[in-house]
């Protein structure tokens, strides 16, 4: 039983790492391909890391409340056993949730850009390219997304 029990949080974690959607400059979604985009351009003034909050949605909830009433119908028996289980899950559901939160959350860069124009603008985008001041860089803008590019 402890193996299967093992094994199913393997799989639960898994499964929500594979849920993450990308913030990176350079992961487009399918509906921003073939879009016509704006660019302006601009200096990086300056680069200050943060943290991107993973996602919620009620897949981390439910599968942990699946493997907790599971894991909670193991113990007792009878009216206690269903006790258990209602209360595993409850308790999994929770933790299932903040699982995923955790899971999904990504480092990201605030990267603060002075126009060309003469504005100032600041993007945060997943910290998978690196930017210094000084910098001359793009801002790719299409439907409400922006990113930063060399």
């Amino acid at each position: 039983m402890k193996t299967t029990r093992i094994l199913v949080l393997m799989t639960l974690s898994l499964f929500l790492a594979g849920c993450a959607s990308s913030q990176s400059g350079s992961v487009y979604s399918r509906d921003e391909a073939r879009k016509t985009q704006t660019i302006r351009t601009g200096v990086v003034e300056s680069v200050r890391t943060v943290k991107i909050e993973g996602t919620k949605t009620p897949v981390g909830t439910v599968a942990g409340a699946a493997v907790g009433g599971i894991a909670g119908s193991t113990i007792g028996g009878g009216r206690g056993a269903a006790i258990a289980t209602v209360v595993g899950a409850v308790a999994g559901g929770l933790a299932g949730s903040a699982a995923e939160e955790v899971i999904t959350r990504q480092d990201g860069l605030e990267i603060t850009v002075k126009l060309d124009s003469g504005g100032m603008v600041a993007i945060v985008q997943e910290a998978d390219v690196a930017f210094a001041p000084g910098q001359r860089v793009r801002l790719i803008e299409s439907g409400g997304v922006t990113r930063v590019s060399h």
